[in-house]
């Protein structure tokens, strides 16, 4: 699979988990959605669901689910966490991207 996560993406991804009781049998959904000031945006949820159309891999414990038709906008995307003084959050760090917008919540493939 093309998506990947960052060991502190995982160790958030499981602490949300625990702290909102979530089953352990959830998937981490990572897809992209239209919309945003450059035309894309990441979406990330849990889901228990999955399909023949899912990729599915457990990287560092935490089980992600893909949908095949978002791999070519997600190919070799890294999620990770990022905890700093101004802000804290997922980020998508995606080498397909070719634009930005400013706010850093959209992206051009």
């Amino acid at each position: 699979m093309g998506v990947s996560l960052s060991e502190s993406a995982a160790r958030e991804v499981k602490k949300v988990m625990a702290e909102q009781s979530t089953p352990t049998e959830m998937y981490l959904r990572v897809g992209v959605q239209g919309g945003g000031c450059s035309g894309m945006s990441y979406t990330l949820g849990f889901d228990a669901n999955v399909t023949e159309r899912d990729r599915v891999i457990e990287i560092h414990g935490v089980k992600l689910a893909v949908d095949k038709k978002f791999e070519p906008y997600l190919e070799g995307t890294v999620v990770d966490f990022y905890d700093g003084l101004e802000k804290r959050g997922f980020v998508f760090n995606n080498p397909n991207v070719v634009k930005t917008c400013g706010c850093g919540s959209s992206f051009q493939v």
